[in-house]
């Protein structure tokens, strides 16, 4: 693992070390696209790392400011720094947005609003740790046709272990992807490559890489847990990392939900615990439960993450792709409800292990990754403690398969589903979200549904290719 700076002057002496000519500066917008721009590494001192840099046009960023406002700065966050490999003499660092003008914090960066919740949370006398799960798919080459949208768009994806590719030997059926060895898995050497650079350069310990479920290559990377804005800040890094290490073979690794039919869509299930704040107790675990060694705290979480799951799902599962993913049959959540071990569930209480404080923890297996982490993991923890606050009852745990249940045995059971669409959970968010106020400013909310509402009308406005199909002869 790398000697990563943690100060300011650790920063400093790591750009002269290794001989850094250009720093990229990047930031989050509010979708959660990672954005940058690269300046001379001349440029840091010890003075830069608290003033920043004032070389941001806010409004040129989906979700920021308008064009009379748009002077921002971007305040390096040291430990953040990194070399880019894939770039010699170049270096990275995450940095905090501000107004310009000395006017303070900027209300609507994303990282702000997780930096807000690690204190709000601090305040009430926990620690959180979030351990998400990246699920991507990695192509070979994907054409997109949609230049005149009046005259017809479609995609084409070519996928080397693809059921339709004409080039490999070996192909994976659908839903035969997890996990067969090599050379079946063909893009082994792809992942191989991104974890061995977060491993080497940006210092994550990773725990895990496999195929996925699906076909086409995909793929899934799991890295150890951390806090809050640690996690989210990973969660960038391994999107950015995967994403080049897969351009420098030619190749395309992307994270939208669903970009397959009749396949597994792509999930980043979150595993959450809470702790007291010196992180010596895991108030979730109980080992005198039965069911799951659950502590009544931990129930409550689970109870407001239900209560609140169909508001979340416009944060977690934030593009009108990740609702052609929340189907049944494809191992993704669509019932809110709590479990052990029930992948059917929105919630599973993981039962690998018996008696470990340490190992227990929730998974929320509702989003997706291409939500915005900051976001997503402020909102999941805010729904958490709204839980204990109202001592949300849960309900009983289901343990049968949801998806084969009868309609009649599903309305027996009161059982609630995740919204069917991006429109419907806004409708959602914007009828429950006083549980996000004491971190969500308005400022970011409202930025945030204006935002999704327009991206969804208009996507609404475009005839889908298999309407074509299905209805030109009518």
């Amino acid at each position: 693992m790398p000697e990563l700076p943690k100060t300011p002057s650790e920063a400093l002496e790591f750009l002269k070390k290794n001989n850094i000519k250009w720093v990229d500066l990047q930031f989050t917008d509010l979708p959660g696209r990672l954005q940058h721009i690269t300046i001379p590494a001349s440029e840091f001192t010890e003075e830069s790392f608290k003033t920043g840099f004032g070389k941001l046009d806010g409004s040129s960023i989906k979700g920021f400011t308008t064009i009379y406002e748009s002077d921002m700065v971007l305040r390096p966050v040291a430990s953040t720094m990194a070399l880019i490999p894939w770039t010699p003499g170049v270096a990275r660092v995450i940095t905090e947005v501000h107004w310009g003008g000395g006017r303070g914090r900027f209300e609507r960066d994303p990282r702000n609003i997780a930096e807000t919740a690690e204190k709000h949370q601090e305040n009430e006398g926990y620690v959180s740790f979030f351990g998400p799960e990246l699920e991507f798919f990695i192509f070979d080459k994907v054409e997109l046709d949609a230049a005149l949208p009046q005259s017809g768009t479609g995609y084409k994806v070519y996928a080397r272990e693809a059921p339709w590719s004409k080039n490999g030997s070996f192909i994976i059926r659908y839903k035969e992807g997890y996990y067969p060895a090599p050379p079946v898995d063909q893009v082994m050497d792809i992942r191989l490559e991104a974890i061995n650079t977060l491993v080497d350069y940006f210092g994550f310990y990773i725990e895990a890489t496999h195929h996925e479920v699906a076909t086409a290559g995909q793929g899934e990377i799991d890295f150890r847990f951390s806090t809050m804005v640690d996690t989210a800040d990973k969660v960038q890094t391994l999107k950015y990392v995967l994403k080049n290490v897969a351009a420098k073979h030619g190749m395309v690794a992307t994270f939208m939900p669903k970009p397959i039919y009749g396949d597994n869509g792509t999930g980043m299930h979150t595993h959450f615990s809470l702790w007291t704040k010196d992180g010596k107790k895991n108030l979730m675990y109980d080992p005198n439960d039965e069911y799951a060694e659950l502590s009544q705290i931990g129930r409550y979480i689970v109870g407001g993450l239900l209560e609140h799951g169909r508001a979340l799902s416009a944060i977690v599962s934030p593009t009108t792709n990740s609702y052609r993913r929340l189907i049944p049959g494809f191992e993704a959540p669509v019932y809110l409800v709590w479990s052990k071990s029930n992948r059917s569930a929105a919630i599973r209480i993981p039962a690998y292990y018996k008696g470990m404080e340490k190992a227990k923890r929730l998974e929320y297996r509702p989003p997706d990754p291409s939500s915005n982490p900051y976001l997503g993991f402020a909102a999941m923890l805010m729904a958490a403690l709204d839980g204990i606050k109202k001592k949300t009852d849960p309900g009983d745990p289901i343990d049968e398969n949801i998806y084969h249940m009868s309609e009649e045995k599903k309305k027996q059971l009161k059982i609630k589903e995740l919204p069917r669409s991006l429109d419907e959970a806004l409708d959602e968010l914007e009828s429950d979200n006083e549980f996000l106020k004491p971190v969500f400013n308005s400022s970011i909310l409202s930025a945030y549904i204006d935002l999704k509402r327009e991206e969804a009308r208009v996507l609404q406005q475009y005839p889908h290719p298999m309407e074509i199909y299905y209805y030109l002869d009518v």
